[in-house]
């Protein structure tokens, strides 16, 4: 099952993080992803070959930009 990011949601944009406090050290859903189905680019980027459907980055997410569907 893929995941679904809410762009408008997310806080990840233009390649720096906009709406917390951690300064491009993030722990969120692209370090909590057991495969590296995530990275950040410009914006998340999602490769569903990788993605095992284990929701860690769902459970991250703290702005609920990642859903599973």
């Amino acid at each position: 099952m893929p995941i679904k990011i809410d762009y408008e949601k997310c806080c990840w944009k233009d390649g720096k993080c906009t709406s917390c406090s951690c300064k491009g050290e993030c722990n969120g859903c692209v370090e909590v992803c057991p495969t590296g189905a995530l990275t950040r680019g410009n914006k998340i980027e999602f490769n569903p070959k990788k993605c095992i459907d284990c929701g860690a980055c769902v459970n991250s997410c703290e702005h609920g930009a990642i859903s599973l569907i």
